[in-house]
């Protein structure tokens, strides 16, 4: 993702000067990045970690709770997803998004990989959590289906990867969208 089209910031935040795209070098060379004409901040531009979660709902038949974001305008069900929280563990992190979003507890959880997510600048740390009690989504979650894993079906980008790689630790061949 170019550093132009990633952030949308025009003055810095140290002085409200302007910023604009200046070649410095740095450790790896030069490189181009937002740089503040006056006091010399650097926009680092660096991903966000994302927290995801392939959410096994052990009292439901070990069966895979997939959400649709309220904001989304299609019906795209995808895994538990937030941002980590400055304090806290990613552990801890994906567990809070869990509660807050589904309101299930996270019992058990294992880290199943990370990810770039290029598109949207962010890194994607996604686990599988083990819950179990009764689900109450928050409001921006507008609802959820519940799958059996034989029956999950893995898109392309983003966490679809870390669903596959967990689909496969279960002995199962990821079933791919078009």
């Amino acid at each position: 993702m170019s550093q132009e089209t990633a952030a949308p910031f025009r003055f810095c935040p140290l002085c409200a000067a302007g910023l604009e795209m200046r070649s410095e070098l740095e450790d790896s060379g030069p490189t181009t990045r937002l740089r503040c004409s006056a006091c010399s901040f650097t926009h680092w531009n660096n991903p966000t970690p994302v927290l995801a979660a392939v959410v096994e709902c052990v009292d439901r038949e070990g069966r895979v709770l997939l959400a649709r974001n309220a904001a989304w305008t299609e019906r795209f069900f995808g895994l538990i997803t937030g941002f980590m929280e400055a304090g806290e563990s990613p552990e801890a992190g994906v567990s809070r998004e869990v509660l807050e979003e589904t309101g299930l507890r996270v019992e058990g959880l294992s880290l199943l990989g990370v990810w770039d997510f290029q598109r949207k600048n962010q890194l994607i740390i996604a686990y599988h959590v083990q819950v179990s009690g009764e689900i109450r989504l928050s409001p921006e979650l507008a609802e959820y289906k519940l799958i059996a894993p034989e029956r999950l079906r893995c898109w392309r980008g983003g966490t679809g990867q870390a669903l596959a790689t967990w689909l496969r630790s279960k002995g199962l061949e990821p079933q791919w969208m078009d």
